[in-house]
Parts: structure tokens; sequence; C-alpha cells
């Protein structure tokens, strides 16, 4: 685990040396079975949380209601490639002990070092951004308040969940799961309340389609919003010292646990995402495809679907922003740390972050239209940490004989330039600039 939770943890008994000693027997084969997985999940599961946030709600309403189920294989896709980059990062932790920041901090030049903690600050902020205004346009759409008081409530309630870290890691990891739980549990009854063409969703998820240069450009934002630099950054970090391992034979059974649980809880966040895009589909494609903007899907759902079905969209909005914010904060530190080896407190953390939300909403902007550029922002950061992480562990010097496959390796630089290349369109339009071929 992170040195910023390590240090908070209780020296006796803590739930973490419980945790730590199932560990210890399930690696030594005297346990087995579904509780020997539990032992080791907890890291995916928060960094899944990461493709969940509100971000991702206003690019799937957006493609839901735009194109149908047209572009739910974008979603597969970029869903695939953030497996791939999840399971390097949490790699890299578990086999070198160090995170990703610390371990740019210690390959690069110094003058590298520091540009890309700027970068990367500066994309956390953005990603914090888009999960605070989330959770508090979701408080103040359900409970009927002002954006101001929604945002103060988000702020506490973030705050109050990241003093659980000094109780040390598995706290909170089991809050963010069952927020994930809870988003999951209402999505799962989106799909019995808005009819859904199952037949029509199963063919966009496995033929790739492309109707114009408008969902082209929609199909950029969809993946530029699901890889997500501070999760790739976090991830390190939560496997780096959670599970101490003594000899490679351990270290090869840890990465086998990992492996798994990113598959799972990064199909779990993939399904949700799917969920999200074929609720917008069946309910606002036919009548109202115009519906962009997180306010309207709401609004125009009540009608549609039922008090009910809006309502369960906000409580899984709000369960977003809430726990994506607290990880995103903890992503923050993370990276902080990693790259310049001093971390402030959690409340400073949280208030610095928190100043853009309140500036936004002081200044009367769109909080969607927030969301989306704060999107273009993690556009500009992604090919740093991508790029690192591809470096690093395909290095036996620093991985031995864990370093990427030649298969894995060109995996991942496919990846890599597909994410790149989207992302460099999808900045060259949000900044008017003429793309050949993709006028519409």
């Amino acid at each position: 685990m992170p040195p910023a939770i390590s240090e908070a943890l209780p020296k006796k008994d803590s739930l973490t040396e419980r945790t730590v000693s199932a560990a210890r027997e399930v690696l030594a084969g005297q346990r087995g079975g579904l509780r020997a997985y539990l032992t080791f999940t907890g890291p995916a599961v928060i960094a899944s949380i990461a493709y969940m946030d509100p971000g991702n709600f206003a690019t799937n309403i957006q493609a839901g209601a735009k194109y149908g189920y047209g572009l739910l294989w974008v979603v597969l896709l970029a869903n695939l490639i953030a497996m791939l980059f999840q399971a390097l990062s949490a790699k890299l932790g578990i086999v070198t002990g160090q995170n990703l920041a610390e371990m740019c901090r210690d390959q690069f030049p110094r003058p590298v070092v520091w540009a890309m903690w700027v970068v990367s600050e500066v994309a956390a902020m953005a990603t914090d951004l888009a999960e605070f205004l989330g959770g508090a346009i979701g408080l103040s759409l359900l409970f009927q308040m002002p954006l101001f008081a929604g945002m103060v409530v988000t702020a506490i309630v973030t705050y109050g969940i990241l003093m659980f870290e000094g109780f040390g890691f598995r706290p909170i990891e089991l809050i963010i799961g069952s927020m994930v739980s809870l988003i999951g549990l209402c999505y799962l009854i989106e799909m019995f309340i808005a009819p859904v063409d199952w037949v029509s969703a199963a063919v966009h998820t496995l033929v790739p389609q492309i109707a114009d240069a408008e969902a082209l450009l929609l199909s950029v934002g969809i993946i530029g919003a699901t890889v997500m630099p501070h999760a790739v950054y976090l991830h390190s970090g939560l496997t780096q010292a959670r599970m101490p391992v003594r000899d490679d034979n351990e270290r090869r059974k840890v990465l086998r646990f990992s492996n798994h649980e990113v598959i799972i809880a990064l199909a779990f966040a993939g399904l949700v995402n799917m969920a999200m895009v074929m609720m917008a589909s069946s309910a606002f494609h036919a009548g109202h495809s115009d519906v962009a903007e997180i306010e309207t899907a709401y609004h125009t759902l009540t009608p549609l679907l039922g008090i009910g079905a809006a309502g369960v969209f906000l409580v899984s909005l709000i369960a977003s922003g809430v726990s994506s914010s607290t990880v995103g904060t903890m992503a923050g530190q993370m990276i902080m740390q990693g790259f310049v080896g001093f971390r402030i407190p959690i409340w400073v953390r949280r208030l610095v972050t928190m100043v853009p939300a309140f500036v936004v909403v002081a200044l009367g902007a769109n909080a969607t239209s927030a969301l989306v550029i704060s999107q273009v922002v993690l556009s500009i950061a992604l090919p740093l940490p991508m790029i690192s992480l591809l470096i690093f562990t395909r290095r036996r010097d620093i991985m031995g004989q864990f370093a990427n496959s030649r298969l894995t390796h060109v995996a991942a630089l496919i990846g890599t330039a597909v994410v790149l290349v989207l992302n460099i369109f999808l900045i060259l339009q949000t900044f008017g600039v003429p793309i050949p071929g993709l006028s519409s």
C-alpha cells in the first residue's frame, strides 16, 4: 500500500495484519477457493471507479441518445484497452515495490520529472472537477437543492470517506466496493425499466460502425473519458506494498490474483458503461436524440420512464461522483508524493481540488460543459503515464523475468497508438482545427 496510507495504519491488531496473515496462508497453499481471491481483492475495484465516473455518464448519454446502440463497440474497445493498462500498472507495483510516479522520478531526468508532475497534477485536478461536479449535480437534482449546496455536501461526504484511510486499506476498499456495487445495482434496475432491444445491442457491441464524423469524434470522447491518467498512476501505488512477497514464486501468484481481479472489476465497469449507453438509447434515441446534458437526461427520463427510473439514475450519479472524487484525491496525493517526495494533509488536497469546481459554478458556467472540457485536459495528459508504463514494464533490468512478453508489448503499443491518435483528433476538434476527411 502507498506510504500516504500506510503511515497512518494502527500498529497492532489492524485489519491489514489479519488480511496479510490470510494472504500468507493462500500463498502457502493452505487456503483456496473464493476466500483466497477475496483476500487479494481491492486495488482493481478502487481503480475501476475511474471508469464509472461522471465524465463517463456525460459521454455515454450523448452516445446513446444520438446514435442508439451504434457506439457500444467503442465502449467495449475502450474497456479492453483499460484492462491491459491497469494490469500493467498493477504489475509494476507488485514486481518493483514502487508506483509509477516513483519510478518516473528515479528513471527520468529531473526536468522531465518536474514537467510530468505539473501535467499530472493538472490532470488530477481536471479529473476531480468532473467527479466533484457530478456528485453535486446529482444531489442538487435529487433533493432540489442549489448546486452550490450540493457541492458542499459532496465535499463533506468525500472528506469523511477519506478519513477512513487512517484505519488501513481495507475500509476504503470496502466503501468504494459498496459504491461500485450500488452503481451496478442502479443500472441493473434501469435495464428492467428501459425497453432495451437486446439483439440490436449485441450486434452493435461486436460489429464496428461509425455513422458520420460526429460519431467518430464522440467515439474519441468515449475512449478519452475511459482510460484515465490518475487511475494508471493509482493502481501501481495500491499494489506496490499491499501484499509483501518473499520470492518470485509468491510474486507470480499475487500477479495471477491481480490479473483476475482486473478482468472482473473492469468487466463490471464496462458492463455498467454499456448499460448507460443502452438506457440512453432506449429512452432518448427515438424522440429525444438531442439530449446531451446530465440535467436534461434526468428531466427527460421522468415523463418517459417514470420518477423511479430518474431517481435511480441520480442515485447512481451521486455514488459515482462521491466515490470517484474520493479516489481522485487519493491518486493526486500519490502522484505528488511519488514525483516530488512530499505529501500534504488530505484536507488541503481536498480543498485545492474543490476550488475549480466552485469557480465554475460561481462564474455561472454550464456544469456538463465543464465535464466535457475536463476530459480534453485528461486527453492531453494521458500520453505521459501510458508511454512511461510501456517503457518500464518492457525493461528486464526493472521487471526481471516479469517483463512484458512480445505479444503483451505489441498489444500495449497498439492500445497506446489507438488512444493517442484518437485523443489528437479530440483535441484538434475541440480547438476548431479542420480535420481532413471528418467534415460532416
